[in-house]
């Protein structure tokens, strides 16, 4: 049983690195956002509080807002719907839309719902091995089933679902397990927007639930294969929180604050996948101690990521690589660099292990603060 998970484990690797490969040949920035509104048609989600309005109406409201929010600022990016009207869409095929459109990111918008009327908060969802949340040490899978379970049971509402998940069971812990390996390819843009979802837009009549950024195994996040978030807006079960999702004001104000949340991570994420435009070697001023540095001793090295935020060198997202920063005067983006060669050929030669653990890592050339992508 073993061997068959260690090649199993190996064939799902490879696939996620080729398809990483052929989507990340070239970063023209956050170009494509799929918006998938959770449930609709047959499947009316959770219910809300009265059951005039429920989860399906909700969400499909806000997506549709956020989109025209996005179209409005930025008519560069395409913005695409899972769905656009009260239909049925299966898991498989939200994810799908993304997939086959190369998108750069996916949100999937939903309410909470339980059977008791107390429960209340809002949250955000990404595809990982345990929580962010310092004080959260249950076990990854043992901590997030049953509300993983919870979304993941439409599946079998779908036409056909034995075929499209038979590897897949979504009473079984077992099911996971080979998706612990997949969460590491987005993982830092998928919790930068989460992040800025957490600082946009649970405020005020919005609450937070106890963890508010969890990582979870919904089966729309695995195949989604990119940068995706599962959002939690708000529980329709109970009484004060319905009222404001399922309110005209309400909606309009959830999907603005959500638009911020998008405009605050594409300028981020457009910077930190910028490449820069090789530039000729310019002499270095006779009374620039800067430039002479820059000149005489650059260097070759991997870049992991870019975030709009200093992390410690002993941050668990580097997952144990001995990792540096380099940040431009006039840029707020920290560069995540691994290793200092002399030449490209040591960079390239580290360049296969660390994107064992960061498949999107490129070469790069230091000079100063100035780090150039080598393609």
């Amino acid at each position: 049983m073993r061997g068959v998970l260690m090649i199993f484990c190996t064939l799902f690797l490879i696939n996620i690195y080729t398809s990483l490969n052929a989507q990340n040949q070239v970063h023209p920035g956050l170009k494509t956002v799929v918006i998938d509104a959770g449930h609709g048609g047959k499947d009316p989600g959770a219910l809300g509080k009265g059951g005039k309005v429920n989860e399906k109406q909700i969400v499909l409201s806000v997506a549709t807002r956020l989109g025209e929010k996005i179209n409005a600022a930025y008519p560069d990016v395409k913005v695409i719907y899972t769905r656009k009207s009260d239909v049925f869409i299966g898991l498989h095929e939200r994810a799908m839309v993304a997939r086959r459109n190369n998108a750069d990111l996916f949100i999937s918008i939903h309410c909470n719902g339980s059977s008791s009327s107390e429960a209340k908060g809002s949250s955000v969802h990404i595809l990982g091995q345990n929580s962010n949340n310092s004080r959260n040490k249950t076990d990854y899978f043992e901590r997030n089933m049953s509300v993983a379970q919870r979304e993941n049971s439409v599946i079998v509402l779908e036409d056909d679902y034995k075929t499209k998940y038979q590897s897949f069971d979504s009473s079984s812990p077992e099911s996971y397990i080979s998706h612990q390996l997949q969460w590491m390819a987005y993982y830092e843009s998928s919790l930068l927007f989460a992040s800025e979802v957490v600082d946009n837009m649970i405020k005020d009549p919005l609450t937070p639930r106890k963890i508010v950024i969890d990582q979870d195994i919904f089966q729309v996040l695995v195949e989604a294969n990119m940068p995706a978030v599962l959002i939690e807006l708000a529980f329709v079960t109970n009484p004060t929180e319905y009222r404001y999702l399922s309110s005209d004001s309400g909606q309009n104000e959830i999907a603005g604050r959500l638009f911020k949340a998008f405009k605050s991570y594409k300028t981020k994420y457009d910077a930190s996948v910028k490449v820069d435009a090789p530039s000729e070697t310019k002499k270095p001023s006779e009374t620039s101690s800067e430039a002479k540095v820059a000149v005489e001793n650059p260097y070759y090295s991997v870049q992991i990521m870019g975030l709009g935020r200093l992390l410690k060198n002993s941050d668990p997202a580097f997952k144990g690589l001995k990792i540096h920063s380099v940040k431009a005067p006039d840029s707020n983006i920290y560069k995540y660099l691994c290793g200092r060669h002399d030449d490209l050929a040591g960079a390239k030669s580290s360049l296969a292990d660390v994107r064992k653990k960061f498949p999107d890592a490129f070469a790069v050339k230091v000079e100063g603060t100035k780090v150039t992508r080598i393609k």
